[in-house]
């Protein structure tokens, strides 16, 4: 229960390398796709994680190893949300930036197309918004979080 059967070096470079490894995965699949996690995405989330925890405790399943996991990751995320508030660069490269989807009341499709936006969760999230009329946005914006913000037209 108490008895490590890998080092303490070695349970800190597997959290940090499955941390990374997950990172750069869900930095590729996209905003609109983390932002909008369905019971599949869920399920699947799940899965991954029961799959990697092998790679994350490398067979040891004693509690001190467990402990020293779970605090290497708690420490990297507190390191990269401290590096982000510190550099904007830093920030960009871990949270990525908003994109545009309408600009000036005209759909981007080639930043829609990037996103995997389509048009009708574009419409969607209007709704959402409490709009019903596409011809009433001057801007709609893909945020980090992959929700869609929109600036309306004056009337």
């Amino acid at each position: 229960m108490f008895d490590l059967s890998i080092s303490i070096p070695e349970l800190i470079v597997r959290a940090t390398a499955v941390y990374a490894f997950l990172f750069v995965l869900l930095r590729f699949l996209g905003k609109k796709h983390v932002g909008e996690l369905s019971p599949f995405d869920l399920l699947v989330l799940l899965i991954l994680s029961e799959t990697i925890s092998s790679a994350l405790s490398g067979g040891d399943d004693s509690l001190i190893g467990g402990f020293i996991s779970a605090a290497t990751l708690i420490g990297l995320v507190q390191t990269v949300s401290y590096l982000s508030w510190r550099s904007r660069r830093f920030e960009r490269f871990v949270e990525g930036t908003p994109r545009v989807l309408v600009r000036h009341g005209s759909r981007d499709e080639k930043a829609m197309e990037r996103e995997q936006v389509t048009l009708n969760e574009l419409l969607e999230a209007l709704r959402q918004n409490g709009n019903a009329n596409i011809a009433g946005i001057r801007t709609a914006i893909l945020e980090n979080d992959g929700k869609i913000s929109f600036i309306m037209r004056e009337k």
